[in-house]
């Protein structure tokens, strides 16, 4: 989904992020979307689509219920962002699990991973060792 880049569309979408937030801590009764965090709104140029990226506190074993919530909620959703902002037709709103965390994590024990096995691979005493590296870069 194309992002509009005028500030109109980046304030729109900053407005909606903050405002779904605050229904979902305060008005939205569903508990299978209770513990989300909206991480991100992308809102197309002609603001008619609205992609919500979010995070589950429970990981990425609560996408499939918070899914469900969304969809159950999707409409309540959609009408509270237009009361609260005033438009005429709110962005129809398209919710998509956010896996940068879990991505980064994941990426982040392959590296320290990797550095460990090269530790072990090339001890400070051999002679493959990097000279003038230290410990912790070997």
């Amino acid at each position: 989904m194309k992002q509009g880049f005028s500030p109109r569309a980046l304030r729109i979408s900053e407005q909606i992020q903050r405002e779904l937030a605050q229904m979902l801590a305060l008005e939205v009764k569903d508990p299978r979307v209770k513990g989300v965090t909206i991480t991100q709104v992308e809102v197309t140029a002609d603001l008619s689509h609205a992609m919500v990226r979010y995070v589950c506190h429970a990981g990425y074993a609560g996408q499939a219920d918070a899914d469900a919530g969304f969809r159950s909620v999707n409409g309540f959703l959609r009408h509270g962002i237009a009361e609260r902002l005033s438009i005429f037709k709110a962005p129809q709103l398209r919710f998509e699990y956010d896996k940068t965390f879990e991505e980064g994590t994941r990426l982040s024990a392959l590296i320290d991973q990797a550095r460990a096995d090269d530790a072990r691979v090339i001890a400070p005493d051999s002679p493959g060792a990097i000279p003038g590296a230290p410990e912790a870069d070997r």
